[in-house]
């Protein structure tokens, strides 16, 4: 990917989280990088506990990082004055996990998508801003928009709730959707619908998503690229072609196959691809590879040599294992 046409550079990105007697260091993300384009979509994607929604955080700068470097259009996120930070904020934005409680409960949806407009100082008068509101509503598919604007949200079903979530990310117009599983709160027969409303959307817009998920099956239907992420670290990322027809890391191979068969339900189809035990405390990463504890194919090496570092191999599909060639 050529970095000129990167809108977000992410290095070495780091945080730690130290507990209140300052005993324990947890490495929730730790050194990770990537790049995201104009109008593309990439996805965070790995178990609970990885680090994803931390490093979604991060780009938000809703937390701050231990360590490392992220870019906007080639200016450094740390180094905004205040002015540079408020316009940050509007051109990242962020859709929340639980669309309800993301939003105040006292709130009549007109309230809850024109706190963002407010806040920015934008619309010179009521009348203004509420044709932006409407404007949004329209662009998630809530029409009438009278119908919807003088309810709170607990009148709302969960998929409404969501898209009105999406609409108060839209009407700012930002550049950047910071998406963190926009759809796990939702029911399955409406999954699928949001989020072909929210890609036809990011294509009109030319928006770029990064799109944090534990579902790979959904990853591969909304996402450009996939970057698949293991104890704070990313271990593979490539185009979602590539990562999911061609995983090259174990643990790629393993979310993979605990997928469901759509035809039988069942889990999995080969048991050498299943992981062993759980996944290990932050705050005590295994030496040499971080998955090694838990690889069906780790060899005494796996250990003890330094961790791998993400390598090419081939079109821009990277990955963090040294034995990948023979497995």
């Amino acid at each position: 990917m050529s970095e000129a046409k990167a809108i977000l550079e992410v290095r070495d990105l780091k945080k730690e989280f130290t507990s209140h007697r300052g005993r324990t260091r947890v490495r929730a993300v730790d050194g990770v990088s990537f790049s995201l384009r104009r109008g593309e979509i990439l996805g965070l994607v790995g178990e609970s506990g990885c680090g994803k929604t931390t490093t979604g955080k991060l780009i938000m700068r809703l937390i701050e990082p231990s360590s490392g470097s992220i870019k906007v259009e080639g200016f450094e996120a740390a180094s905004l004055g205040r002015d540079e930070d408020f316009a940050y904020r509007r051109r990242v934005q962020m859709i929340f996990q639980d669309p309800y409680a993301s939003m105040n409960p006292h709130f009549k949806i007109r309230d809850v998508l024109e706190e963002p407009l407010l806040i920015h100082g934008i619309g010179s008068s009521r009348a203004e801003r509420t044709a932006m509101i409407v404007d949004a509503m329209e662009k998630v598919k809530m029409t009438p928009a009278s119908d919807y604007m003088d309810r709170n949200p607990h009148m709302l079903s969960g998929g409404q709730r969501q898209r009105v979530a999406t609409a108060r990310t839209l009407i700012l117009k930002p550049s950047i959707i910071v998406a963190d599983e926009p759809v796990s709160m939702i029911d399955l027969s409406t999954r699928a619908e949001i989020l072909h409303l929210m890609k036809t959307i990011q294509a009109d817009m030319e928006l770029s998503f990064i799109y944090i998920t534990h579902d790979i099956s959904t990853a591969r239907f909304f996402t450009d690229r996939i970057a698949v992420m293991y104890l704070g670290r990313i271990v593979e990322i490539g185009t979602q072609d590539e990562v999911i027809d061609r995983p090259l890391h174990p643990y790629t191979k393993a979310l993979i196959e605990a997928v469901c068969e759509p035809e039988s339900g069942r889990v999995g189809k080969l048991r050498d691809l299943k992981v062993k035990g759980e996944i290990p405390s932050a705050s005590d990463i295994p030496s040499g590879c971080r998955f090694h504890t838990r690889c069906m194919f780790a060899t005494e090496e796996c250990s003890a040599l330094p961790e791998p570092e993400l390598e090419n191999s081939g079109g821009g599909h990277l990955q963090a294992c040294r034995r990948w060639k023979e497995i």
